[in-house]
């Protein structure tokens, strides 16, 4: 067979990506605040949006390949008002606006959590015992894990409790103390303009309060922090210790400050848990409007480890800074940080729990993942599944564009990092071409996240011989390259529920994953009906490149086969994981908890409006997405 040529440099979104009209309701207007360094983009300030949408991650209208999750749900429902948040690690992590900002969004805001703030002058502070020694009690609970639960009850819901050490009903409830004690610490003054106004007597006019400044500061805090690392730690040095405990905590503050400004809501929706379900939950207790919370990110355990590796070697700077390298930060010196990175997997479970309680509904994206939220204390009553769809209309036409042999290319398609374990691919693209010489992989994804380690890709693809048979594309619009795709390839260590895996099934791409996530369910099907269709393509053990080559050269060596995988993969897509469906799932979600009554308890929720009609949420938009060049591209 002969190879396939590689696809042309990326171009600038087209069809059937139309452009957007230009938005006339709002105008640039970042806002230089010290919470976390925010952009604020918005024209007049408006009263109450319909939903509040609570992100996590790299900016949902940043430059990609194709429009993510969020961006697909807005535009979906044009006649409902949305607000923005996203929670990012760094400003460099979280991308610029590159496509047009949809006109129902009335309110866009980004805080990178740890971007640093100006040096300032700090002087001595002084700070409430017992705020302290709270604090002392919940490291406690955060550090001995329970055994288990099977429900939690919370203000607005009943669960049973079966733990008798109570370890995580005592962890959820003094985390939902600690939010209760930073959301007093904000007052009612909510614009954080005015404690660049304080200064030092204002500060200390705080006395009494857990604040952010008396946490960093203060004399009890540094007492602390030391009685516990005397206490409990034994193989990990001090600084390792002080930097965790202080860039795990740190947030806490500049969540509950989002949280006293961001404008109200009907519903408030947080697409993950970690710091954007803390989030919901604080704004869900201080406003009494319902949380939904879809976990669209991974499990809050793999959460953790990402957002330890992220931020382990670059936010203690005591640390050698030859070894300063976000997303492997665990491979140095694993005794000596291992009791930091359990501290941070307790800590984001302990966020997990702490949003389920406070959640109306909670949403799974693939049965394994609502049994794992079950497990890790989410009512049950309170879970469901509703699969991320892929737009049909679109991505059909694309199987007429196949040609009639199958090419003998493997595609993997996501970011260069160590989480898409890049290196496994192209060890087993080393037995692919032994097979097939003329077999090639790509690779379609962006390079800049972790660029040491796509550096050492790349080598690894020279070191092997693979550069006539490998190639990097950079990041690429999967719809432009899955009609000269054979096998889709996802080699990863973890995943949720990969949209390009529905994307390529929905192209007529069959699929060898790696058993993560919804992998399974997605390739073999969940259920007797599904599963009856057969498999759209295989499942391997993660980091084994000699399975994936195995189970990729038996795909496209077998054109019989593969016209089977093909044939699951198109009928399993239309059946079940359409955006028509997700979208009408999500409306009737929207509408059962935008029209609960208001129980104003004193907050700014008491806004008057009426509930959203059947009119506003019933008329999601084509399935087609308008994409353009966003008026804010490069602001901050």
């Amino acid at each position: 067979m002969t190879a396939p040529n590689t696809p042309n440099a990326p171009n600038t979104p087209n069809a059937p990506f139309a452009a957007a009209p230009a938005p006339t309701a709002h105008a640039a207007a970042p806002d230089a605040r010290r919470a976390g360094r925010a952009g604020v983009t918005g024209g007049a300030r408006a009263a109450q949006v319909d939903i509040a949408l609570l992100l996590e991650g790299s900016h949902p209208f940043a430059r990609a390949a194709a429009p993510g999750w969020a961006e697909r749900m807005i535009r979906a429902f044009p006649q409902t008002t949305f607000a923005v948040v996203v929670i990012g690690d760094r400003r460099e992590a979280c991308g610029e606006m590159a496509v047009a900002l949809p006109d129902n969004v009335l309110h866009l805001e980004t805080h990178c959590l740890h971007d640093d703030e100006p040096a300032a002058t700090v002087p001595r502070q002084r700070a409430d015992a017992q705020a302290f020694a709270d604090g002392a009690r919940l490291h406690d609970l955060l550090r001995q894990r329970g055994k288990g639960i099977n429900g939690v009850g919370g203000s607005h819901g009943a669960g049973g409790v079966n733990n008798p050490n109570g370890g995580h009903v005592q962890a959820s409830a003094a985390m939902r103390e600690l939010i209760n004690a930073l959301m007093d610490a904000q007052g009612e003054e909510g614009e954080e303009g005015k404690e660049g106004k304080e200064g030092k007597e204002g500060k200390e006019g705080k006395e009494g309060r857990l604040s952010e400044h008396a946490f960093l500061h203060s004399r009890p805090a540094w007492d602390m922090i030391v009685e516990q690392y005397r206490r409990h730690c034994t193989d990990t040095s001090f600084s390792d210790y002080f930097w965790s405990v202080r860039t795990m905590h740190r947030p806490l503050w500049r969540l509950a400050r989002i949280a006293a400004t961001l404008m109200p809501a009907r519903v408030y929706h947080a697409a993950s848990t970690g710091y954007a379900g803390l989030l919901g939950a604080m704004l869900r207790y201080r406003h009494d409007r319902p949380l939904l919370v879809s976990q669209h990110a991974i499990p809050a355990r793999e959460h953790g480890i990402d957002w330890f590796q992220s931020r382990w070697q670059r936010d203690n700077p005591y640390r050698d800074p030859q070894h300063r390298r976000g997303g492997n930060a665990v491979e140095h010196d694993v005794p000596e940080t291992d009791y930091c990175r359990e501290l941070w997997l307790r800590f984001f479970e302990s966020l997990g729990r702490v949003c389920y309680e406070a959640a109306d509904e909670i949403v799974a994206l693939y049965e394994g993942n609502r049994r794992g939220q079950v497990r890790d204390g989410a009512p049950a009553s309170r879970t469901r599944t509703i699969p991320n769809g892929i737009d049909l209309p679109a991505l059909a036409p694309l199987r007429a564009q196949r040609p009639e042999r199958v090419p003998q290319v493997l595609c993997l398609a996501g970011r260069v990092v160590p989480r898409k374990d890049v290196k496994t691919f192209i060890r087993a693209m080393l037995t692919v071409v032994r097979q097939c010489p003329d077999a090639q992989g790509w690779i379609a994804g962006a390079e800049d996240e972790d660029t040491e380690y796509a550096r050492e890709c790349r080598g690894l693809v020279q070191g092997l011989g693979l550069a006539g048979n490998v190639r990097f594309l950079g990041p690429r619009r999967l719809d432009e390259l899955l009609p000269q795709v054979g096998v889709l390839v996802l080699s990863s260590i973890s995943e949720a529920l990969p949209p390009a895996v529905l994307q390529a099934f929905a192209a007529g791409v069959p699929c060898v994953a790696t058993d993560v996530g919804a992998c399974r369910e997605l390739i073999e099907g969940v259920g007797d009906e599904d599963m009856a269709l057969g498999a759209a393509g295989a499942v391997v053990r993660i980091a084994d490149p000699g399975a994936l080559a195995r189970e990729a050269v038996a795909l496209l060596g077998d054109d019989e086969r593969w016209r089977a995988a093909q044939r699951a993969a198109i009928v399993r897509a239309e059946r079940y994981y359409t955006q028509h469906a997700m979208v009408a799932s999500y409306r009737q979600l929207y509408q059962h908890l935008a029209a609960k009554p208001h129980a104003d308890a004193g907050g700014r929720a008491g806004v008057g409006r009426p509930a959203l009609s059947p009119a506003t949420m019933s008329n999601p938009a084509g399935e087609r997405l308008p994409a353009g060049r966003c008026p804010f591209a490069g602001a901050p």
